[in-house]
């Protein structure tokens, strides 16, 4: 069974064929929406929007890995263990919310 516990190994399964040909098989089943959004009555798509700084679509639906790759590979390309979340949501799940980046150490002091 393969193992995904280094960046390199990720990197290579996330660029393999196999992989990509799923990953679109996915987000269609999904009708190209946000699974997490939808179960809170939200409506995240795919825009299609162009990024001019990157030169490239911008990514705004990626396929997420519900039980962690690294954790559990023999679910790597298992469909029940993946659904299509929008690149917030899927931050969100992996605790990389950026808007929430530091607290404001100010928020209680007294202003005068």
């Amino acid at each position: 069974m393969a193992q995904y516990k280094t960046q390199h190994q990720k990197r290579k399964f996330y660029d393999s064929c196999e992989w990509k040909k799923l990953r679109s098989e996915i987000k269609k089943r999904d009708n190209y929406e946000c699974q997490e959004c939808k179960r809170h009555g939200r409506l995240s798509i795919d825009t299609n929007e162009y990024s001019e700084s990157a030169k490239r679509k911008k990514i705004q639906l990626v396929v997420h890995h519900i039980k962690e790759l690294e954790h559990h590979p023999d679910l790597a390309l298992d469909e029940d263990n993946l659904e299509t979340v929008c690149v917030d949501c899927h931050n969100k799940e992996h605790g990389r919310d950026f808007r929430n980046k530091k607290p404001n150490k100010w928020q209680h002091d007294e202003r005068w």
